[in-house]
């Protein structure tokens, strides 16, 4: 997804051979994305989580914690007007009282665009699967076709 973002101008994703969107880098990001990640360090030995974790979750309504490790916390904040200078606003307020070390704020990212687009995406045993038919009439019988071995014993 690197390469696409840095070479194209323009993308399509296709889920189960149908056009799903089509679009500028930035378009698709901002039309098909989850909003935004927020990656929270938090100073402290121990550090104290809890209390970064409530704020989180009283602070930005919706927001889903994707992974936590020893001192890092990261989230999936949904897209909303004006959400990007809030985010910003309430970390610089209450960063000293949370014993923030760092944070940074990042727009959904293409790879996680397309994750999304996966999720639809079924095999080829479900039901629903292609509904072209593929047209055999010119193939041979199996019983015509001679293998190699044949071919070369005769």
């Amino acid at each position: 997804m690197e390469e696409c973002e840095a070479l194209c101008t323009r993308m399509a994703i296709m889920v189960n051979g149908r056009f799903k969107c089509l679009g500028s880098i930035q378009h698709l990001k901002s039309r098909f994305g989850d909003g935004y990640t927020v990656i929270v360090r938090v100073g402290g030995s121990p550090p104290a989580l809890k209390p970064v974790e409530d704020f989180i979750q009283q602070t930005f309504p919706g927001s889903v914690l994707k992974e936590k490790h020893h001192n890092t916390l990261q989230y999936q904040l949904p897209y909303a007007q004006g959400a990007l200078a809030a985010i910003f606003k309430q970390f610089t307020e209450h960063q000293q009282r949370l014993h923030v070390e760092d944070y940074s704020v990042s727009q959904t990212t293409l790879d996680q665009v397309f994750v999304n687009f996966a999720k639809d995406q079924h095999g080829e045993e479900d039901s629903g699967g292609y509904d072209n038919p593929v047209d055999t009439s010119d193939e041979l019988p199996l019983q015509s076709v001679k293998t190699s071995a044949e071919a070369v014993k005769l």
